[in-house]
């Protein structure tokens, strides 16, 4: 056995074994194993640490988004709101202005009408005096009826007026 090939190639592979025990082989080997576990523990923190800092974000842009959302509303609500208000306050002024417009376009049919009945009145007593004197004139003669139709004109115009 000692010539064969297999035996030296297990005494070497034994050598080669104690060499990297006598070197530290096996302490270096735990050493990058720790060290890779390390760092994937510190990869797997940070990731969480990520995690958590990204659903704080998401929750929190969710309550931003809710919030402006129901400012949205509110904005919305109070438009309609101001819009019913100032629908109504210009009916109410348009209500006023045809009133007063109604008023005022009433006033002027009655001072209109007194207006055209002050001036009927007035050309009915000039045609009554005219016709008065004219019927008087007909009928009675002298100094007399000149009197007599001077009084009764003067007595027309007085209750005329």
């Amino acid at each position: 056995m000692l010539n064969s090939d297999t035996f030296w190639a297990l005494v070497a592979l034994i050598i080669f074994v104690g060499i990297i025990i006598a070197v530290g082989g096996p302490g270096m080997i735990a050493r990058a194993l720790d060290g890779r576990t390390n760092r994937i523990r510190t990869e797997l923190d940070e990731a969480r640490k990520a995690r958590e800092e990204a659903q704080a974000l998401l929750a929190e842009y969710q309550r931003r988004r809710r919030d402006a959302e129901a400012e949205a509303q509110s904005i919305v609500e109070e438009a309609r709101k101001e819009a019913r208000r100032l629908t109504e306050e210009a009916n109410e002024k348009l209500r006023d202005m045809v009133e007063r417009r109604t008023k005022s376009a009433e006033a002027k049919i009655a001072q209109a009408e007194a207006h055209a009945t002050a001036e009927i009145r007035g050309r009915a007593s000039e045609l009554a005096i005219a016709a008065a004197t004219d019927i008087l004139k007909a009928r009675v003669a002298g100094a007399t009826a000149d009197r007599l139709v001077s009084d009764s004109i003067e007595t027309v115009r007085q209750r005329l007026n």
